[in-house]
C-alpha cells in the first residue's frame, strides 16, 4: 500500500475540507437556472454560504487551536445558512424534493464531521500548549 503524501497546504488533506468542496461543486451543478433576478442573488448567496464552509474551515486550519476552533464554528454557522438556502430553493423550484434532503444530509454529515474535529481539538488542548497547526484525531478527520 503507498503512504499518501501529505499536502502543503495541511487543511486540504482533511476529510472535512473535501466534504465541504464537494458540497460547494453540487450545490453549483444542481440548482435549477433561476429566472428572476432575487432567484439569481438566492443562488448566489447559497453558494456563497455553501463556499463559506470550506474557506473557514482552510482560513481556521493555518490558527491556533483556539482560533480554529473559532473558524469551525463559523464554518456551522454557514452549514445552517445553507439548510435556510435549501428550504428557500426548494420552496421556489430552484431545488427539488430529491436534490433538497439530499442538501440536507451533506449538510448534516459536514455539522457531524466539523463537531467532531471541534471536540478532538478540544481534547487534545486539554493536553498541549497551542501550535500553529493543531493536532488532529486522525481517526475522524484526516484522510
Amino acid at each position: 500500500m503507498e503512504d499518501k503524501v501529505p499536502s502543503f497546504f495541511r487543511f486540504e488533506d482533511l476529510r472535512i475540507y473535501a466534504k465541504a468542496v464537494d458540497y460547494s461543486k453540487w450545490i453549483i451543478s444542481t440548482l435549477h437556472e433561476p429566472h428572476t433576478e432575487s432567484e439569481r442573488r438566492l443562488c448566489q448567496a447559497f453558494t456563497n454560504s455553501a463556499l463559506d464552509i470550506a474557506v473557514n474551515i482552510a482560513e481556521g486550519s493555518s490558527r491556533n487551536k483556539s482560533q480554529f476552533d473559532h473558524y469551525l464554528k463559523i464554518s456551522k454557522s454557514a452549514i445552517r445558512e445553507c439548510i435556510v438556502f435549501t428550504a428557500v430553493a426548494k420552496e421556489l423550484g430552484l431545488l427539488g424534493e430529491q436534490e433538497s434532503e439530499q442538501s440536507r444530509e451533506l449538510l448534516m454529515e459536514q455539522t457531524r464531521m466539523i463537531g467532531a474535529l471541534i471536540i478532538s481539538l478540544q481534547r487534545g488542548s486539554n493536553k498541549k500548549t497551542e501550535s500553529d497547526f493543531p493536532e488532529y484525531d486522525e481517526s475522524c478527520e484526516i484522510s
